[in-house]
């Protein structure tokens, strides 16, 4: 089974987690000792008695804290599949999980979208453009180790996305509904658009229809390199900075 495959099929036993922050001391209502027959009672139990609070309502916020659970579902799946290894990237770095096959790296970055919320129709886009790939950096020096990477670019036999999206509900402790789980290369479904007018980010589609179906701009592989490849992205002093140090150092030169 290809890692593509693989990692679908994984993801179909993901299940929402967390769904609230847990606080130790409660409203008093719960009896000790407590006697639970399993985690749904469990679950119950402490909503019941005060200790649960809702996750952030802020989109990044909220997004951040399912990211680090889906990396945690992957980093304790992956293992159990023979001839796998995985390890978790750095928080800004890129990629979220890196995975070994047979010899092979594959880089696998994690996103979470919100779905954009309507009051009369369901929505057929996310609120905001995902973001692929920084576009001024590891991406544009495919042949260079930048720092928060394990290696460079090129390094990897592929790149891979996993695309969560939900629909918000304030009135949930979690906020998060309808959870999906997308698993895509990001060449498939990329924009010929940034994902932010300020920075130098490469952006997906919108349209929920063809996040699901990988369905981009881009008829092919190549033909979304040569386009974000050659596209003009500002180079700021801290890149710079960094390309300069970096080019150094390849150079021997301290």
């Amino acid at each position: 089974m290809d890692l593509l495959t693989l990692l679908r099929t994984i993801c179909k036993d993901h299940v929402l987690s967390p769904s609230a922050i847990f606080r130790p001391t409660g409203a008093g209502k719960i009896k000790w000792p407590l006697t639970i027959k399993d985690e749904v009672a469990l679950e119950k139990a402490l909503r019941d008695g005060g200790h649960f609070l809702p996750l952030p309502t802020e989109p990044a916020a909220l997004a951040n804290v399912l990211e680090q659970s889906i990396i945690s579902f992957l980093l304790e799946r992956l293992p159990q599949v023979p001839g796998i290894t995985a390890r978790k990237g750095t928080e800004r770095g890129y990629p979220d999980v890196e995975i070994e096959q047979n010899g092979k790296y594959y880089a696998l970055d994690v996103k979470v979208a919100k779905r954009q919320s309507t009051k009369t129709k369901p929505a057929t886009r996310t609120q905001s453009r995902i973001t692929l790939y920084t576009g001024n950096t590891y991406f544009a020096y495919p042949e260079r180790r930048w720092p928060g990477t394990f290696r460079p670019f090129a390094e990897y036999s592929s790149h891979l996305d996993l695309i969560a999206l939900y629909t918000f509900n304030e009135e949930t402790l979690s906020h998060v509904e309808d959870l999906q789980i997308l698993v895509h290369e990001p060449w498939t479904i990329a924009s010929k658009k940034r994902s932010s007018t300020t920075r130098e980010y490469i952006g997906a589609v919108m349209s929920l229809a063809d996040l699901e179906a990988g369905c981009g701009e881009f008829k092919t592989e190549k033909a979304f390199y040569d386009y974000w490849r050659g596209f003009n992205f500002k180079v700021g002093n801290a890149v710079k900075i960094q390309l300069r140090k970096m080019l150094k150092e390849s150079a021997g030169i301290k």
